[in-house]
């Protein structure tokens, strides 16, 4: 099939007959159809560098809509070229191997090695105003499409502490349909929409599986501010699942400079990571906005502007090793789901609406971060962070919902004798304009609850639900914090023996219902 056929499907596909674009997939990625590395000279041996010839199989595949398959125990060395092997068919690594080497110079250390792209272009879509909790538009684009939409007369998010700064444009993503439902109910209330952006979502699954990645981190010296390393895997193509994919980090010296995310996923909807193991990085300092040091979160996975983000059975080792940053970091996310995992931590910075669910999973010192709207479902985990979930005081502690908990089980502080472990760690004293109104849950709902508290300092007065989240009583709070409505609690029990407390704060206890056995 030629380059001309294929566009001329794909645009079929854009016009409507789905059915068409499906059919050309199927038949030009069907079992033994294939495209190698080493058909375009890729050598496998650990020292050439193969990623040339990477990128022209890729680009090939996506010309002729053919998959990849790398040969069994071939070892590829990417190389410090600036290249980016673009992948818009199923590729299927299996037990190859990967060499990145950051330790010398590169030529672009920000740019991707991989990008999981869809060929489908992005369609004009006009969206003018928009209203908090809106599920319809009158806008029919010729396929599913996943929107970004952008009101830079507006910002929100202004963060606070160390790493302060002036805030984000008003933004989110969201699912729009041929019919113009939403999916994804709009967060915000949108006075004006000042950018959209529209890219189609491919109705083939996209499935990358496989591959075994040996990283050797970056030597990078820079005493102020951040500055992120690519060298990974970008996918911004809707409609894709990572399969069983390794990712071992090695090398890292006593400087170095942070990774964006090995698997780094932005604007797109439907991604699934199943099964993949990504270890985490090695955590340095820098001096952060307020002149002052901070650590330097480096991740394994990161996603941003995403629509339906499950992680299935994804492990790592050491989940506890407080010399590593915690692995996952995201923004702007819509549903999320954690099913069966093994994690040091799973954080959203700036916000997730909808269902945000962890199930049966275990997660480490670096523990579960909350910002955003919506519900919050915690059931059948074991969680080892300073607090059972934390709601990050910089972005204001916000939860704008219920909170859930279900059969699980809390080590504070991963086992180190916290001075005062609370259940739900948050602070915000109502003087700070984060862009937003900010909420503690209005409900919270706990029901079987281990709390593993044996190791605790002389004095101990046990567990409380919150300590101090609103600060003593100030002569004005502008941006006022509000404050929960119900507490249902059964089914704790603390090693300690001691019963659960409500608040440090008589102002905060007074004002919630609850309900403690």
């Amino acid at each position: 099939m030629t380059r001309m056929s294929v566009i001329g499907f794909l645009m079929t596909a854009v016009c409507g007959v789905r059915i068409v674009y499906a059919a050309e997939l199927t038949l030009g990625q069907r079992a033994g159809d294939v495209v190698t590395y080493e058909a375009f000279g890729a050598v496998g041996d650990g020292v050439a560098d193969d990623l040339p010839a990477i990128c022209k199989a890729h680009e090939t595949a996506n010309d002729l809509g053919k998959r990849v398959k790398t040969k069994a125990g071939a070892t590829y060395h990417l190389g410090r070229r600036a290249l980016t092997a673009v992948i818009a068919t199923d590729t299927d690594w299996g037990t190859s191997r990967f060499i990145i080497d950051d330790s010398l110079d590169v030529e672009d250390h920000r740019k991707a090695l991989f990008e999981v792209r869809s060929l489908l272009k992005p369609v004009a879509v006009k969206i003018d105003r928009l209203a908090r909790d809106q599920r319809q538009l009158d806008v029919r684009p010729p396929l599913d499409c996943l929107v970004v939409v952008q009101n830079n007369n507006k910002k929100i998010f202004i963060r606070r502490g160390l790493n302060q700064n002036s805030g984000t444009a008003q933004q989110e993503p969201f699912i729009l349909r041929r019919d113009g439902t939403i999916e994804g109910a709009i967060t915000w209330d949108y006075e004006m929409v000042t950018k959209v952006t529209a890219r189609p979502i491919d109705p083939v699954p996209l499935i990358l599986r496989g591959g075994i990645f040996t990283h050797t981190g970056n030597r990078m010296r820079q005493e102020k501010g951040y500055n992120y390393w690519g060298r990974n895997i970008r996918i911004t193509r809707s409609n894709t699942e990572v399969q069983g994919l390794t990712h071992r980090v090695i090398g890292e010296g006593e400087f170095g400079h942070p990774y964006g995310g090995f698997l780094s996923i932005g604007e797109s909807a439907d991604i699934t990571l199943r099964d993949c193991m990504i270890d985490s990085r090695k955590t340095y300092k820098t001096i952060g906005a307020a002149g002052k040091p901070v650590s330097m979160g480096s991740y394994g996975y990161s996603a941003s502007h995403v629509v339906n983000f499950k992680m299935i059975g994804c492990r790592m080792e050491a989940v506890n090793d407080r010399s590593r940053w915690g692995v996952i970091g995201s923004n702007f996310m819509k549903n999320i789901l954690l099913d069966g995992c093994v994690l040091s931590r799973m954080d959203v910075h700036q916000g997730v609406a909808g269902e945000y669910t962890i199930r049966k999973c275990t997660l480490g010192y670096a523990g579960l971060n909350a910002i955003g709207r919506g519900k919050l479902v915690v059931e059948d985990s074991t969680l080892h962070g300073g607090s059972l979930i934390s709601f990050r005081s910089d972005y204001g502690s916000t939860w704008e919902g219920d909170v859930v908990i279900r059969n699980c089980r809390w080590i504070p502080n991963a086992g180190a004798i916290p001075a005062r472990p609370v259940l739900f760690g948050m602070s915000n004293d109502g003087t700070h304009d984060f862009g937003y109104a900010c909420f503690m849950p209005r409900t919270i709902k706990i029901d079987g609850l281990i709390i593993d508290d044996a190791h605790h300092p002389e004095k101990y007065q046990g567990v409380f639900v919150f300590g101090d989240p609103i600060g003593s009583a100030k002569a004005a709070r502008p941006f006022p914090y509000a404050l929960t409505e119900s507490v249902r609690v059964k089914g704790v029990q603390t090693a300690s023996g001691l019963p659960l407390g409500r608040s440090t704060n008589p102002e905060v206890e007074r004002a919630i219902a609850w309900t403690l056995p």
